[in-house]
């Protein structure tokens, strides 16, 4: 789909909530978007709000609406970048997927700490 923050705030506050509950949305081409402001918790891992920080990545389901790793070169890109400029703000943090937090998730689709061990900016 090619959505972004406006359309997750939309369903966030039709679920109740306050606002998006992404602190970060990466789009389809690679655009970064900005949700809640970091020093607000977020809305996006229950249990673990409080201490982290929520990238959505559009994408990670393939028509049947189940996961697939079917994120583009481009929000791998700006995901890597954003990381990169996090880790220095939170030096000791932990980059870990939903799906680590909580194992009846499966988003993002990938495993997220394999791919960030990989990554020349680890």
């Amino acid at each position: 789909m090619d959505i972004g923050k406006r359309e997750i705030d939309t369903w966030h506050r039709q679920r109740g909530w306050l606002k998006i509950g992404y602190h970060y949305v990466i789009k389809r081409d690679g655009t970064l978007e900005e949700g809640r402001d970091r020093d607000v918790i977020g809305a996006h891992a229950k249990g673990h709000n409080s201490k982290s920080l929520g990238i959505c990545l559009v994408g990670g389901v393939n028509d049947e609406n189940e996961p697939e790793n079917n994120f583009t070169e481009e929000q791998y890109s700006c995901l890597t970048g954003l990381l990169s400029s996090l880790i220095v703000i939170y030096p000791d943090a932990q980059i870990v997927g939903h799906n680590t937090l909580d194992q009846g998730k499966a988003c993002p689709s990938f495993n997220v700490e394999e791919w960030w061990s990989k990554s020349p900016n680890s």
